[in-house]
């Protein structure tokens, strides 16, 4: 295995599932003598995922003192038989 240019080397998947590293966890390495060891960070990622701020951005934005119908009233429009007997 190689280090690329950019400083970047891929982890095997059996390591990567045996020690739990998924997608966005954080890392740390530590020197051990002449050896580096990767290990993974304990505790909360400090910084939130796309889902999290996604979630968070839709806190509290549904509140519009409306019942389900008369929003999906609003979404639909007046229905055919309305329409019919507004042109009679």
């Amino acid at each position: 295995m190689r280090i690329t240019a950019k400083g970047q080397v891929t982890i095997p998947r059996h390591v990567r599932l045996a020690a739990g590293l998924m997608p966005g966890t954080d890392v740390s390495f530590e020197l051990d003598g002449g050896a580096v060891r990767l290990v993974k960070s304990e505790g909360r990622n400090t910084r939130s995922t796309r889902g999290e701020r996604l979630v968070g951005g839709l806190d509290g934005a549904g509140c519009y003192g409306m019942s389900t119908d008369e929003i999906l009233a609003l979404m639909r429009g007046p229905s055919a038989e309305d329409e019919l007997q507004g042109r009679e």
